[in-house]
């Protein structure tokens, strides 16, 4: 953070997370395990694309969202049996050699994550189904992601990619690697907002939410431009535009989409949209 002495300067410490490391919570409260995963892949595609890298760290928490005990850091790398594109060795730095021979302990893994009673990736929405496709007997569990879970601009951050998050928090790491992502977003859910409360307060409280899943079905092309610039994305499978709120964006959600989408005069090829109810188990699928 800022130097109080010289506000023209920043320092950033590395992220250095040791096992067995204790926080401000209390041990001896009641507690629940969670589990920070990351993977490296081939690529983003989700379906055709595969993990080359995991890894993850399960850390104990107080129910004031304090970290009380923190557990030792898994990785595996696994070699997908094709090479490695020039840009995925690019921005991670992992290249065919360090994979050739390697794979990930279906077991183990398995069993340290099912172990958590949630589950914590940065990018959820990617990282589950990759997850969940590499390691076919992972039970179903409770999953939260910390890029969409947390008011990161209340919270006086300014956006939500994790190395930036970091450097705002004055910490940096070895970003593009799943272990240094893992501790990483360990390290930024112990930051504390204004009123004392760590983030991963916030973070557990949203993930226990239900949140909606809007889908524009039957809109009208025209109307492709509002529903993007509202945070729609195109779903190119499904053929049709999305968004997921929470609960307390519920009703301003469906009144925009009365109103922008299916209002008589907007061409809409539906009366309505379709919404489906989700919790931290069924979101990020």
């Amino acid at each position: 953070m800022p130097d109080p002495a010289n506000s023209d300067i920043r320092q950033l410490h590395r992220v250095d997370l040791r096992v067995g490391e204790t926080g401000a919570g209390d041990p001896d409260a009641p507690s629940r395990i969670a589990a920070v995963i990351d993977v490296e892949t081939t690529g983003l595609n989700q379906e055709t694309d595969n993990v080359i890298e995991l890894a993850v760290r399960r850390f104990r928490f107080d129910p004031g969202g304090h970290i009380v005990e923190i557990g030792r850091s898994w990785c595996w790398r696994e070699d997908p049996g094709v090479p490695l594109s020039h840009d995925i060795t690019r921005i991670t730095g992992i290249t065919n050699q360090d994979l050739s021979g390697h794979r990930i302990d279906n077991y183990l893994a398995t069993q340290i994550i099912a172990s958590a009673d949630l589950v914590i990736a940065h990018n959820a929405s990617f990282d589950r189904p990759m997850v969940e496709k590499r390691l076919t007997n992972l039970p179903r569990k409770q999953w939260a992601c910390s890029c969409q879970e947390i008011d990161w601009i209340s919270a006086g951050f300014e956006g939500r990619s994790l190395g930036w998050l970091c450097a705002q928090a004055g910490w940096f790491y070895d970003a593009h690697r799943a272990q240094g992502d893992v501790d990483a977003v360990i390290q930024l859910l112990r930051h504390e907002r204004t009123d004392g409360r760590p983030l991963l307060y916030e973070l557990d409280d949203k993930s226990s939410s239900y949140s909606y899943l809007f889908e524009a079905v039957g809109s009208a092309f025209s109307t492709k431009d509002m529903l993007r610039m509202r945070g729609y994305r195109w779903d190119p499978k499904e053929q049709v535009w999305w968004r997921e709120v929470f609960e307390a964006d519920f009703v301003a959600e469906q009144s925009w989409l009365e109103i922008e989408v299916y209002a008589h005069d907007k061409g809409a090829r539906a009366m309505g949209p379709r919404v489906t109810r989700r919790d931290a188990y069924s979101r990020y699928r």
